[in-house]
């Protein structure tokens, strides 16, 4: 009977030592290399508070733009489609996350299609992987990290996380240097195990919430 427990004990320690470890945000081995430049990038927390890697140039004002000229977010790599990760929820994924950002970006600022003076360019990608055991070659990325969640139950069930991973800049289009940076890996719905089809719903709010912070964000305070 004691050692029934000191086995489920050392699990449960396990697990919340594994819970623990998990980080909120992108790790630099996992940047992607869509960014030329990741220096300066600082912890911080979005509108949504969600945490994430900004950096925004000292002196960037939103007053000196009057427009925004949106490039469509991509995957960065292009993923290859799994048995969990089908081709339709790739492409649902990436169809609403620009559908989300563009709107957002909408109410920022006037959307034009070439830049002028007092522009603002926008790109941005939907980047990385880690898995249970290492994180995955860049070569081999997908658009959705699974990450096992816990231990191993008495079961042979296991819960996995999902994640989704973003890169985005704003540059100022006189000047081609960007003012605005963010990495952030957002975390959806788990799934039951790892046999379980991934679906759009699981990463959904992950969007929103991106979507709320680009429209919230204020340079002014710290968030």
């Amino acid at each position: 009977m004691r050692t029934s427990l000191f086995v489920k004990a050392s699990v449960l320690c396990a697990a919340l030592a594994l819970a623990g470890c998990a980080s909120k945000v992108t790790s630099p081995e996992k940047y992607s290399g869509f960014l030329k430049d990741y220096s300066g990038l600082q912890e911080t927390t979005s509108s949504t508070g969600k945490t994430v890697m900004r950096w925004v140039a000292p002196d960037f004002n939103p007053n000196n733009y009057d427009s925004i000229v949106y490039n469509p977010i991509v995957y960065y790599p292009i993923p290859k489609p799994t048995t969990q990760i089908g081709e339709k929820v790739l492409t649902q994924l990436l169809n609403y996350t620009n559908q989300q950002m563009k709107a957002a970006a909408a109410e920022r600022k006037p959307l034009v299609a070439t830049p002028g003076p007092r522009s603002l360019i926008f790109r941005g990608a939907i980047t990385g992987v880690d898995s249970s055991s290492e994180g995955l070659q860049f070569y081999e990325v997908v658009p959705v990290a699974l990450l096992v969640a816990g231990t191993q139950m008495a079961t042979g069930h296991r819960t996995m996380d999902t994640n989704l991973y973003f890169e985005g800049e704003l540059i100022d289009a006189a000047t081609k240097k960007p003012v605005f940076k963010v990495v952030r890996k957002g975390e959806g719905k788990d799934l039951n195990n790892e046999s379980t089809p991934m679906a759009f719903e699981n990463l959904k709010q992950v969007i929103d919430d991106m979507a709320t912070d680009a429209k919230m964000f204020d340079v002014t305070k710290k968030q």
